[in-house]
């Protein structure tokens, strides 16, 4: 027997989870639940976590987690135990299926099918955020090729062992070069390892319009944190069914699933509530442990009950609906439509392979790395950047030479525009025609020191076997 732990939450979750319990067991699946506590009581003790060390402990030896939603308490000082888990249980990918479940569920999308791959660690969600001056703030960030290539290899054996024929990449390597640039080139790089599978690119901006319009021609989609987070709740939103989807949470070691909807204190212990977001996590989770035969079978008599019109309140409509039931009696008929398929939805068929398990990373060879330079973060009140570069020309050395100024990203000297509006975050570039050694850019700062010049960060600046990686800023 498998051991998986499970949490039933807050709300509605121990009734969602109770009926989920109960379908799981009936089909059958080798599976042993270790129950934990987390939420708001664990809150509400004293805990700003949401969560013990024991329960921990559970989760990092079973290696499985089925989660109900919880309720964060309101006011300060408690942690999104969400967010928690994702990073201490190095939870790479986020997995969200969006489908239509037309016309049993109101959609103006009825052949819409997508599943949207998330990189769920690093991007802009690293939360590494600083205040560097009185007016500007700054939030890092940090995309990295193991993460790119983590997330879009795992992306390629989904659509691989799913059957899928198309996997397409967001981004917006137009403006962010480097960061994006990474993501975009990695997506590339492992597309021709997949000849089978279509590949192609789209910037986020135009990506995500054409998805709210023309979702149907999408397959699978790969993208970065940011990106991936609103455009799940995009497609989510246009299938009609936010609150029958689940959420699936990758990580090499272990795994988290969950549904997308909240812990709806307002309905709680009505045996009114919709179990079947945390049916369709349940359902992917045994597809992961490699018990595709029964996640097969449930997932077709959750699609059949739905056909049969046997529907709980949320999604219950007059025209389409036959029998209107509770949370408990939904589970029982889906238990009931076991070894039955539906003849109006699309009924599913065992994957090639349910269990994705992705090769080591490897490194590669050390790049020649040379620095050319240093960007000085300057925090200077003053709005005319000539005057700065007057000071700034006193840093100059006999290697080093300031050749710009930017503020906000824009180019502000030499040859700024008088109608730039500047703040007092200034980036000011010394740079070389050779490499340099880095005793060069200590020299620099303490010559910064002794003229009274506010050094708030920085950044110095690399090429890599000869190729130049640093943004030149805008207006260049």
């Amino acid at each position: 027997m498998r051991k998986v732990t499970i949490a039933k939450g807050d709300g509605i979750g121990p009734e969602i989870m109770d009926a989920v319990l109960k379908i799981i067991k009936k089909s059958n699946a080798p599976i042993d639940f270790e129950e934990i506590e987390i939420g708001e009581k664990v809150y509400l003790g004293g805990n700003t976590s949401g969560i013990s060390d024991a329960s921990w402990e559970v989760i990092r030896k079973n290696k499985v987690l089925l989660k109900a939603p919880i309720t964060t308490p309101q006011g300060g000082g408690y942690k999104s135990l969400n967010v928690t888990m994702r990073k201490a249980l190095g939870l790479f990918a986020n997995i969200r299926p969006c489908v239509s479940l037309h016309p049993f569920v109101a959609t103006n999308f009825p052949n819409l099918d997508v599943v949207i791959v998330r990189e769920n660690e690093e991007d802009l969600y690293a939360g590494i955020e600083h205040q560097q001056t009185d007016e500007v703030v700054q939030c890092l960030k940090l995309i990295s090729r193991p993460g790119c290539e983590k997330i879009i290899r795992y992306a390629f054996e989904y659509a691989q062992n799913y059957g899928r024929k198309k996997v397409t990449c967001f981004s917006k390597d137009n403006i962010m070069k480097q960061t994006d640039g990474l993501f975009h080139q990695v997506f590339k790089e492992i597309a021709m390892e997949y000849p089978n599978i279509e590949a192609n690119h789209m910037i986020i901006d135009i990506g995500t319009a054409y998805l709210a319009d023309h979702p149907e021609k999408f397959d699978v989609i790969v993208t970065s944190n940011l990106y991936g987070d609103i455009i799940s709740d995009v497609a989510a939103q246009i299938a009609g069914s936010v609150g029958l989807a689940g959420s699936v949470n990758i990580g090499n070691e272990c795994s988290m699933f969950e549904a997308i909807h909240g812990s709806a204190p307002d309905i709680a212990g009505q045996n009114i509530a919709n179990p079947s977001g945390l049916l369709q996590a349940a359902i992917a989770m045994l597809y992961h442990l490699g018990y595709a035969t029964e996640a097969t079978k449930i997932q077709n008599a959750w699609l059949k009950t739905l056909e049969d019109g046997i529907h709980t309140a949320d999604i219950y409509n007059d025209k389409l609906s036959k029998q209107l039931v509770g949370t408990s009696e939904f589970a029982d008929a889906v238990i009931t439509n076991f070894d039955k398929v539906p003849s109006i939805l699309k009924a599913v068929t065992p994957p090639k392979n349910s269990v994705i398990q992705l090769p080591e990373y490897k490194r590669k060879e050390a790049s020649q790395k040379e620095l050319l330079g240093v960007d000085l973060f300057v925090h200077w009140s003053g709005l005319d950047a000539n005057i700065l570069a007057e000071k700034l020309k006193a840093l100059t050395t006999e290697t080093m030479d300031l050749v710009m100024i930017s503020n906000r990203g824009v180019k502000v000297w030499p040859n700024g525009f008088s109608e730039t509006f500047c703040t007092d975050h200034w980036r000011c570039r010394f740079q070389s025609n050779q490499p340099l050694e880095k005793n060069v850019i200590v020299t620099l700062l303490g010559k910064a020191i002794d003229l009274g010049i506010d050094v708030i960060k920085t950044e110095n600046l690399y090429q890599f076997n000869g190729v130049k990686a640093y943004s030149m800023g805008q207006g260049q």
